[in-house]
């Protein structure tokens, strides 16, 4: 009965190869440092780059991009074909129309039951003011109503 916002984690590989999965499990932790929280199945394929490399993007996805959300949730599909993104620090892509990009370093890492909490710390941000966030509740999405 909870909604959240919906992420998609992006990372480049130690072999240069491009990383991302969609991730609801984000929150905020810290204003000084910067830091955010998300986190990952310890028995995802992309364990071993994420919890290995130095930087990942937490790009927080605008209202318009459901498919793409979708398409980094699904298996056995290329998941970057045709996606556009600028290289982020540490080579970490950021997702083109996102509503809000944070480039973090990889600073903390808490095995919890069968997941792995990230802790990174935000060394780059950036937001498009007039974006709608994708929302999720009770496995649909939806974007934001004014009350």
């Amino acid at each position: 009965m909870f909604a959240t916002g919906v992420t998609i984690v992006t990372a480049r590989a130690a072999d240069g190869t491009l990383v991302g999965l969609t991730a609801n499990s984000f929150n905020s932790v810290s204003l000084a440092p910067p830091l955010v929280l998300w986190s990952l199945a310890r028995a995802a394929g992309s364990m071993p780059a994420l919890s290995t490399g130095s930087h990942y993007t937490v790009n927080i996805l605008a209202a318009n991009q459901k498919a793409l959300a979708e398409r980094f949730a699904a298996k056995n599909i290329d998941r970057w074909a045709d996606v556009v993104y600028t290289e982020g620090l540490g080579g970490a892509p950021v997702l083109a129309g996102a509503a809000a990009s944070f480039e973090c370093f990889n600073r903390s890492r808490y095995d919890e039951g069968d997941h792995v909490i990230f802790v990174g710390e935000v060394e780059r941000c950036s937001h498009d003011g007039g974006a709608s966030p994708l929302l999720f509740h009770g496995g649909r999405f939806y974007t934001e109503h004014p009350l």
